[in-house]
């Protein structure tokens, strides 16, 4: 008898960090989550906090070419970010 492989799709295999910094504000930052990564006000709050006190924060996750694109955003508004490869610690 042989085994289907899952078909389930993967969340994502790339993830955009977003380091702190001591120059945005949390209301640049916040605006900028919630326009450019889709986050909604307490998803950007949320990370926006996380990032101050851990000094980084996984903010978004997706295919390598969305990450780009949307880091690429990022780094236009002034934030410091990087894409890293998505590990998955479930």
């Amino acid at each position: 008898m042989s085994k289907k492989k899952s078909t389930q799709k993967v969340r994502g295999q790339y993830q955009i960090i977003l380091n702190n910094d001591n120059v945005n504000t949390f209301d640049h930052v916040i605006d900028c989550l919630m326009e450019i990564c889709g986050h909604n006000y307490y998803q950007a709050l949320q990370c926006a906090t996380l990032t101050h006190s851990a000094h980084k924060c996984s903010i978004f996750i997706d295919n390598f070419d969305s990450c780009t694109d949307i880091s690429e955003e990022l780094l236009k508004e002034g934030l410091d970010v990087e894409v890293i490869k998505y590990i998955n610690h479930a």
